[in-house]
């Protein structure tokens, strides 16, 4: 399995930080690739983007100043599989990258990786307290299919809120 590449430069509005990849995104080299994954509908739902993106078009994201990366870079069949030890690790990667890039927002997929990964045993869905830098935080549901709380529409409408905010 191939690497996941981080689709990251310096300037953007938001960057989207997945858990970790999935076994078919590694295998793709491609962000929330399994067809199944409710990333890409959202996004465009919730107005970030004007048209639904397929996955292997991830680096259109940065034209409109949107990027994603993972808290962990390890792929799994799913995210349950990652030790707590993973993520605090990744989540001080991830404050690096965020340093380095400065986006204005860093929205990260899934609140108890958040929680995990940053200490945050309260944190909630939305934005968040914390800063890195001049980074504001915003959590948001995960969008695998495992998550079946979270409807597509759910989904969109906690991205669209994000959406107005950035």
């Amino acid at each position: 399995m191939q690497s996941l590449p981080d689709v990251i430069r310096p300037g953007l509005r938001v960057l989207f930080c997945g858990i970790n990849p999935g076994l078919m995104s590694a295998q793709t080299g491609h962000h929330f690739a399994r067809p199944g994954n409710r990333f890409w509908p959202a996004l465009h739902q919730s107005g970030f983007t004007p048209r639904q993106l397929k996955p292997a078009e991830q680096e259109e994201l940065l034209s409109y100043r949107l990027g994603i990366t993972n808290v962990v870079s390890r792929p799994s069949a799913q995210a349950a599989e990652l030790t707590r030890a993973e993520l605090v690790a990744g989540g001080e990667q991830l404050v690096a990258k965020v340093l380095t890039a400065q986006p204005e927002w860093l929205a990260v997929l899934g609140v108890t990786a958040y929680r995990d990964a940053f200490g945050e045993r309260k944190a909630a869905i939305g934005k968040q307290d914390r800063t890195i830098g001049t980074t504001r935080v915003w959590v948001l549901p995960n969008p695998s299919g495992l998550n079946a709380h979270y409807t597509l529409p759910k989904l969109a409408a906690a991205f669209g809120e994000l959406e107005r905010v950035s």
